[in-house]
């Protein structure tokens, strides 16, 4: 690991020994009286930098006062659902009962109304057929089914018996598919008849002993011989409650996939502590009420649908409107229809919606709050003033981390903060990193760096086991636990969650997401920041979808910009583009390679798939797409025909 010698403890410990110094100085030389004495400390103190602090107090309290209370609000509730050994399922029954005939779930694809108590009893007859079945509490079943109240019915009943639902996401065919289902080591697949043939695709290859479930319309024709109808076997379940099972609040209730951009998916272990932390978080944070709707357009099989939106049904008594897929043309109105007060985001759904062309409805919403993470700065204010929803309500929190953030007083471009004042509170940090290994960077003792404002640095956050609110449960297969946890982090001994995302902090405490571990690349000497030019192409190009990614050209040190581009009609202006660039972007960080493409492909969770464009790189023979370069001293881009493509790997062009 590097190291660096810090001169943050001799710095403080220097200006403690001046104060001191002054202190002895006033009284012992000068023999002026003690309130003297302190006037003449504290104006030493002001006169040498102090006054900043202050400053950071007089505008930071109020803040951290109420994110005081909202944490310790939580943690009051988690000590005592953990002494009660609580889980989701029986935090739900006293939601229910609250009130059993309020709306709990609308379906807007069939605009199907649940009540709790209908909720109640359809979960209830799933873990009751379950337990017919012979499945016990620490079984699992896997779950593929696109968006619609019967997700969270059925997860929610196997969760009733103790049942662990692995949430399969919906967009994974063949051997990702066939890896999901075989490290989950289910009893049972339940699938939406809407994705019957992906399950035809793999269905020889999977255990003979896995019984299969479907969901929706049914067609014997259609499915794999063996499948059985879920509708009417549920019909005939009984719908009391099920055998509570010896289940407690940090016991696990469900297991969530990572999008897979790097390689297989890993099935990320959620607790039933950590599904109330991340709803309940979220819920005080944004003074959310009860009398809310919210309108969920995100993928169930997501912790950003299921916990952020679907936990604030099960949990605090909200009704939540369940979208198919999102459709930018369709939001306002749903949320018109469904009089919905908050919106959920996530990723470039914001900017799709800046996309679409003005209509009169965008304005006639009930919507006071948009909820979610990846919202970039460049059209923050834009989004807020053209739709106006008051209040950006965006957070930070991957499912698996310990250490979310939430920015709870809506300051512009911010993911969160913690507090300058008393930071220690909320064990959080943002660690100095190597720019070109991501590597933890420590000093002679062996412990972390902390970064100062405006330094950017990994964000990390302190594991204590026995916490809820700071445990890490980490994924199914222990070994990739390991490169998620780091030791000797804020002190000697300890261990801490590495997010693997990059952040700024500013003077106040108030972080910015800056790009995911390994999307900053080095050009020039300088570093690129993926997200940045993204945002910066994207806007100059009317919103359309933007990758961003560093290649590797032969002898040049680094790695070039290269900017994967959707343009289905083919009808970007280069020269416009390049004159633009000039303007927008130094040189270092405008691409050095273009490709126009008919659409870019995403995860479910509207990440952009990088690893592929990223092996293709600039290579002709392989991207059949058109391709550019940028000459840089026409200061244009022009065709990366085959020549073209062996005059760079010959270092004939100057790049």
């Amino acid at each position: 690991m590097p190291t660096c010698p810090s001169a943050f403890p001799e710095a403080r410990m220097l200006s403690k020994v001046s104060l001191v110094g002054v202190a002895v100085i006033s009284k012992l030389v000068l023999h002026l009286p003690w309130t003297q004495v302190g006037l003449s400390v504290f104006c030493f103190y002001l006169a040498f930098g102090g006054w900043r602090f202050i400053r950071i107090i007089w505008k930071t309290l109020g803040r951290d006062i109420f994110a005081g209370t909202v944490l310790l609000k939580v943690k009051h509730k988690v000590r005592k659902y953990l002494r009660e050994r609580q889980t989701v399922p029986t935090i739900f029954a006293s939601t229910m009962k609250r009130h059993p005939d309020k709306t709990a779930l609308i379906f807007e694809g069939t605009d199907t109304h649940w009540t709790f108590r209908q909720l109640d009893a359809y979960s209830s007859a799933v873990g009751n057929l379950l337990q017919a079945r012979g499945l016990v509490s620490g079984d699992v079943v896997a779950l593929f089914m696109e968006n619609r109240n019967e997700f969270v019915g059925l997860w929610l009943g196997m969760a009733k018996l103790g049942v662990e639902a692995a949430l399969i996401n919906t967009n994974l065919r063949r051997d990702a598919l066939r890896h999901c289902l075989t490290t989950s080591q289910a009893r049972i697949l339940i699938f939406g008849s809407e994705l019957s043939s992906a399950v035809c695709e793999i269905h020889s290859t999977l255990d003979p002993s896995l019984s299969l479930l479907c969901s929706g319309d049914w067609d014997p024709n259609s499915v794999p011989v063996g499948t059985e109808h879920l509708e009417p076997l549920l019909e005939k379940s009984p719908k009391n409650l099920p055998s509570r099972p010896d289940k407690g609040f940090t016991d696990k209730l469900f297991y969530i996939y990572t999008s897979g951009t790097t390689g297989m998916p890993k099935a990320a272990i959620v607790v039933h502590s950590r599904y109330y932390r991340m709803a309940a978080l979220v819920y005080y944070g944004f003074r959310m009420r009860s009398s809310d709707i919210v309108y969920d357009c995100l993928p169930l099989y997501h912790s950003a649908g299921n916990i952020v939106g679907v936990g604030q049904c099960l949990l605090h008594g909200m009704t939540v409107v369940i979208r198919k897929k999102f459709s930018a043309s369709r939001f306002w109105d749903d949320c018109i229809k469904y009089n919905c007060t908050i919106v959920q985001y996530i990723g470039e759904l914001c900017r799709y919606l800046l996309n679409q062309p003005p209509r009169e409805v965008e304005t006639q919403h009930s919507v006071r709050m948009a909820l979610g993470n990846g919202l970039r700065q460049s059209i923050w204010t834009e989004f807020i003033n053209r739709f106006h929803v008051p209040q950006i309500a965006e957070f930070y929190g991957a499912t698996e981390c310990n250490c979310s953030v939430g920015n709870f007083d809506s300051q512009v471009g911010a993911c969160g903060f913690n507090s300058r004042i008393i930071s220690f509170v909320y064990p959080i940090r943002l660690v100095r990193v190597n720019e070109d290994t991501m590597e933890l960077i420590r000093d002679n003792n062996g412990i972390c760096l902390p970064c100062g404002p405006g330094e950017p640095g990994q964000l990390v956050g302190r594991i204590v086991q026995h916490d809820p609110l700071r445990r890490f449960d980490g994924y199914i297969n222990p070994g990739a636990n390991n490169k998620k946890i780091a030791y000797n982090v804020f002190k000697k001994g300890d261990m801490a969650y590495l997010s693997g995302d990059v952040l700024v902090m500013d003077e106040l405490g108030y972080l910015y997401f800056r790009d995911r571990t390994g999307d900053t690349f080095r050009w020039k000497g300088e570093n690129v920041s993926t997200t940045e030019v993204e945002g910066t192409l994207s806007r100059l190009l009317n919103m359309v979808d933007v990758a961003v990614y560093g290649v590797e050209v032969p002898g040049v040190e680094g790695r070039a910009g290269m900017a994967a581009i959707a343009d289905p009609k083919g009808g970007c202006d280069l020269a416009e583009f390049s004159k633009a660039l000039e303007k927008e972007l130094p040189l270092y960080a405008r691409p050095i390679f273009l490709r126009f493409l008919p659409q870019l492909h995403k995860t479910g969770t509207y990440k952009f798939q990088k690893t592929e464009l990223r092996k293709e790189g600039f290579n002709p023979a392989l991207v059949q797409d058109p391709l550019f370069y940028l000459d840089t001293r026409l200061c244009r881009y022009l065709p990366l025909d085959s020549k073209a493509y062996v005059r760079i790997q010959a270092g004939e062009e100057k790049l």
